[in-house]
């Protein structure tokens, strides 16, 4: 079943006290580019799960599509990571809140622990992504 929050419900993923580093991206199933680089967060999560690092798929598809897209792309593609579906529309008040640098372009991407945070609004390679939560890791 979908986890299906609003910004409230979304924010516990968005702050952690313990040791453990998320890698929260933001994406949808009408944006190509985070289509694209959506394995390489998957493969993330599969090879650094034993590294005390979790991703979270936000997914800001729109309602009407949960049954009919998203459901069947996370099917089709055989997703592991946690996907939680972000359904707020008041986009104006809660993406600032996610990073003030954030213009509310997706895919975007939080990385962060109890000692440090990143934010990119960006796509990324696996390389990148791995050379980025290897900083988290020290």
């Amino acid at each position: 079943a979908l986890e299906i929050v609003d910004f409230t419900g979304l924010e516990k993923y968005l702050n952690t006290t313990t040791e453990k580093t998320y890698v929260v991206n933001f994406w949808a199933t009408w944006c190509a580019p985070c289509i694209k680089e959506l394995p390489y967060f998957e493969d993330l999560n599969k090879n650094y799960s034993n590294k005390n690092v979790e991703v979270i798929l936000v997914s800001l598809d729109f309602p009407h599509v949960y049954e009919t897209k998203l459901k069947p792309f996370i099917i089709e593609n055989n997703i592991k990571s946690k996907v939680v579906v972000l359904n707020d529309m008041d986009s104006n008040s809660w993406i600032p809140k996610v990073d003030e640098s954030w213009s509310g372009a997706i895919p975007a991407t939080l990385i962060f622990n109890n000692k440090e945070r990143g934010f990119f609004e960006r796509t990324f390679t696996y390389t990148e992504l791995e050379n980025e939560i290897k900083q988290f890791l020290n």
